[in-house]
């Protein structure tokens, strides 16, 4: 378990390994955690390993999100265009 304080963002990072995500007793631990930084007003955030590939789904994500900035591109052209033809 990893565990980073940021006072001055008031934010508690806590990294997870797949086997520790599974542990009652890091469980128990990080409700002790969060109670401890409640009180200081924190936001805990609990960040788990996952079991699928790292590197196919960010290629997924980039891929998704270039087509998405296309469409938009289109979008933003085709308003741009009839305002214009209007105008």
């Amino acid at each position: 378990m990893e565990i980073n304080v940021r006072d001055d963002m008031k934010l508690v990072d806590i990294w997870l390994t797949n086997t520790e995500k599974d542990d009652p007793e890091i469980q128990t631990q990080l409700r002790e955690l969060y109670g401890k930084y409640r009180k200081n007003h924190c936001l805990v955030a609990v960040y788990q390993s996952g079991s699928r590939s790292l590197y196919e789904d960010t290629l997924a994500l980039l891929v998704c999100n270039k087509g998405r900035a296309a469409e938009l591109d289109v979008q933003r052209s085709k308003r741009k265009h009839t305002a214009a033809a209007e105008g």
